[in-house]
């Protein structure tokens, strides 16, 4: 029988606002480079499906502080704004299980 749930569980924001939106988006914030970023590097690190998965999310509802990106089961909340901020988080946190502490929302906020 398959286990249910990832050992790892990476949410992207990808949301798209109106481009005059007050709080705008992480979409325009080039969340979409992220996901890519974080999905071709989860499969050439050789992690399976079943261990890891990096999904699409709607609206994460931290919009100012985008692009958005929260990883279960830890519950751990990113603001990832470069790719190559995407590559550490990946190496560090996804693989490694290291919580990536510069990039953690909360010191943003």
């Amino acid at each position: 029988m398959k286990k249910a749930g990832y050992r790892r569980h990476v949410f992207v924001c990808l949301n798209e606002r109106a481009p005059d939106h007050p709080r705008g988006c992480c979409k325009q914030r080039g969340s979409d480079e992220i996901f890519r970023t974080l999905k071709e590097g989860a499969k050439k690190a050789g992690l399976k499906d079943d261990e890891v998965r990096i999904n699409r999310a709607g609206c994460l509802e931290h919009c100012e502080y985008g692009p958005s990106v929260v990883i279960y089961p830890e519950a751990v909340w990113y603001h990832v704004p470069t790719v190559e901020d995407a590559q550490e988080i990946l190496r560090e946190h996804v693989v490694g299980g290291n919580v990536v502490d510069r990039l953690l929302m909360d010191h943003i906020m």
